[in-house]
């Protein structure tokens, strides 16, 4: 393992999650907070290998990219209290999914208040 104090926060958070290669419980509080997509990516990746060993993953998260971890049981948490729901139908993918394929007329949208 390098020197975790010459690292960024991102590149040493995912050099200790990386170095992590036994089943365990792994509690994860945002972690995307310090990570860019594509270590976010490598994460999901490392996180599915452990799952496949038995570990499993608590993870409090809003990215679209974690959440998408294949045979992942999510959990939202809203009024209504905590429901399990599909990928597709979480908040973070909906608004992800809307700024993605309708940038144009979100911003519009988002800034119509500033155009008058």
């Amino acid at each position: 393992m390098s020197a975790l104090h010459e690292m960024s926060h991102g590149e040493g958070f995912l050099e200790i999650m990386l170095s992590r290669n036994a089943p365990g419980l792994y509690l994860m509080d945002e972690p995307e907070s310090a990570l860019s997509a594509g270590r976010q990516l490598a994460l999901l990746a490392h996180m599915r290998r452990l799952a496949g060993q038995g570990a499993q993953f608590i993870v409090a998260t809003h990215a679209p990219i974690l959440l998408g971890l294949p045979g992942a049981q999510i959990l939202q948490f809203d009024d209504d209290g905590v429901l399990s729901c599909n990928y597709e139908d979480t908040d973070v993918y909906r608004i992800t999914a809307s700024f993605i394929h309708h940038r144009d007329l979100l911003l519009h949208h988002l800034f119509a208040d500033e155009e008058q």
